[in-house]
């Protein structure tokens, strides 16, 4: 199997573009120490990106309107409380995963 050069520049073009905006900060932030208040701010970050995935996936867009996704509800329940008991991000992705798929395979 032969590749295009074309193609392999555009997708290591495409791998730095994405790589990039994520380690500079880190490698800026590293040798700095962040003030309080930034620190707080930034402790929510993650809070917000989970939150958002979540609720995307458990909306479905049609013309005007929202509706619920009821498989996604449903797989929301007993993941949100593993995670709450567990509070581990490995064991509540793994959980969801399964469980989702388990309802999928059932339904």
């Amino acid at each position: 199997m032969s590749i295009n050069t074309y193609i392999l520049m555009v997708i290591i073009g495409c791998a730095l573009v994405t790589m990039i905006p994520r380690v500079i900060p880190f490698l800026v932030v590293r040798n700095i120490s962040l003030p309080e208040p930034v620190l707080k701010w930034l402790s929510y970050v993650p809070v917000c990106i989970l939150t958002a995935l979540v609720v995307k996936d458990c909306m479905i867009q049609s013309n005007d309107s929202l509706k619920l996704n009821w498989q996604a509800a449903v797989v929301l329940i007993p993941t949100l409380l593993i995670a709450l008991k567990t509070k581990s991000l490995s064991m509540t992705v793994i959980s969801g995963v399964v469980l989702m798929a388990g309802l999928r395979l059932w339904v």
